[in-house]
Order: structure tokens, then C-alpha cells, then sequence
């Protein structure tokens, strides 16, 4: 038996402890399969599973939080959907559930250690509320969704709506009136599924950069804008040219 064989035979019999951790038993598992294969493995893959998906999860958490959060304004509500359903917070799942070792990859992939990659992984999750939706419909996904999200919607219940330092950064400017920043990836360094971007952060209008490094290029954004903002506070005020 080949090593792609032998994973494909490993992953049938674990769909059933997946579907456990999931909270849904597939009426019909072979979109469970086409969920979790990659691009890379043949032509029956998960890529239009993941856009669906896509969309009933952004629906999904949205009617959770509108429910959960009655007070809270719009533009709080969006702020913890977006911290809820991002590339690192969708990866972070999708680990816990073992996705990575159920994944149906092509050999370079599997080389590469595409089971361990974010994106990937994000994706595959995705694709995977996708297919619950067309399996068992819309309830179905929400109750899978806030089984998933628990801890998290419970933290978030806890704790105060925080404004992320991309949007922190943005509202201060427009409100003096000045430029939005300008971000430019600086340098890719790593292998693919274990990378770190590093941005820079430019606020042209003021005359101040900085730059910040992360596992994805959106989280080494936010790390450049909170040491402009840093900067920000430790400067005078300055008027634009």
C-alpha cells in the first residue's frame, strides 16, 4: 500500500470521530470526503465546498452575535465576526479537530506540510460547514458553529469589544483628516507552511513608518500598525503639511 493510500484508508475510518468533535453524522459523507481534499490531490476537490461555506459561516456567526450581544453597536458586532472567523482563529479550529491528519492531499503537499498550513486548514473548514449545510441545511451548520465557537463566544462575552490596530490606526487619521496607511510585505521568510511576512506601515501624511512581523500577512498588518499607533502616542501632534 502506497503512503497516499494509507492516509485515504486512515481517513475513512476517522471520519466518524471527526463527525463526533463536528456535533453532525453525515447523511452523505462523501461531501465530508470532498471537503477535505485539496486542490492538489484530483479535480473533485473542496474549493467551491469553501466558498459556500464561506458565506453560511460569516451568516452563521452574524446571527449569533446579533443574538448574544443585544446593546452592542454595528461596527462592534463586526469587529468580533472578524476576530471570530479569521484565517488564525479558523485554523486554530480546524487543528483541534484534527483536520490536518484527515486531509486528502497531493504528494507535494504532503511533502511540504500543507497539513499543517493555515490557509489550508482555514480553507478546509470552510469547505466543511459547506458541506454540512448541503447535507442537513442551515440549523445544522449553526449548531455546529456555536459548538465550535463556544469558548470563544463565551470569552467574548467576558472581556470588552477591542478595536484591532488596522482599524484603531484608520479612524484616527480619517478623523484628523489625513491619508489612510499604505502596507507593503517587506520580506517572506520560511517554508511555506511555517512562514513569517513582515510588513511596514506608512503613514505618509505624518512621516512615520514601522514595521511588524506575523504568520500571515494580515497578522503582520496589524503588528506594523500597532507600532505606528505606539508611535503616535510617544510623538507631539503634527499637523499635515
Amino acid at each position: 500500500m502506497t503512503r497516499k493510500a494509507a492516509r485515504d484508508a486512515e481517513r475513512v475510518q476517522g471520519l466518524a470521530e471527526l463527525e463526533r468533535r463536528l456535533g453532525h453524522r453525515f447523511a452523505t459523507p462523501g461531501l465530508a470526503r470532498q471537503a477535505l481534499t485539496h486542490r492538489s490531490y484530483g479535480a473533485s476537490h473542496n474549493e467551491r465546498l469553501e466558498f459556500l461555506g464561506d458565506s453560511v459561516l460569516n451568516c452563521t456567526v452574524a446571527s449569533l452575535l446579533y443574538e448574544r450581544f443585544p446593546a452592542l453597536p454595528e461596527g462592534d458586532l463586526s469587529r468580533l465576526r472578524a476576530a471570530l472567523v479569521n484565517q488564525s482563529s479558523l485554523s486554530e479550529i480546524a487543528r483541534d479537530l484534527g483536520l490536518g491528519d484527515r486531509l486528502r492531499l497531493g504528494e507535494g503537499e504532503l511533502k511540504s506540510g500543507g497539513f499543517r498550513r493555515p490557509s489550508i486548514l482555514a480553507d478546509a473548514l470552510e469547505a466543511l460547514l459547506g458541506a454540512v449545510y448541503l447535507d442537513a441545511g442551515f440549523e445544522a451548520v449553526r449548531a455546529c458553529v456555536e459548538r465550535l465557537l463556544a469558548d470563544r463566544l463565551e470569552r467574548a462575552e467576558k472581556s470588552p469589544v477591542d478595536k484591532d490596530p488596522k482599524t484603531e490606526l484608520q479612524e484616527h487619521l480619517q478623523a484628523r483628516r489625513l491619508q489612510l496607511p499604505r502596507y507593503a510585505v517587506m520580506k517572506t521568510e520560511g517554508e511555506a507552511y511555517d512562514q513569517t511576512f513582515t510588513v511596514e506601515c506608512r503613514v505618509d501624511d505624518l512621516a512615520l513608518t514601522a514595521s511588524g512581523s506575523g504568520a500571515s500577512r494580515r497578522a503582520a498588518e496589524q503588528a506594523a500598525a500597532a507600532g505606528v499607533l505606539a508611535r503616535l502616542e510617544r510623538s507631539p501632534r503634527r499637523r499635515k503639511p
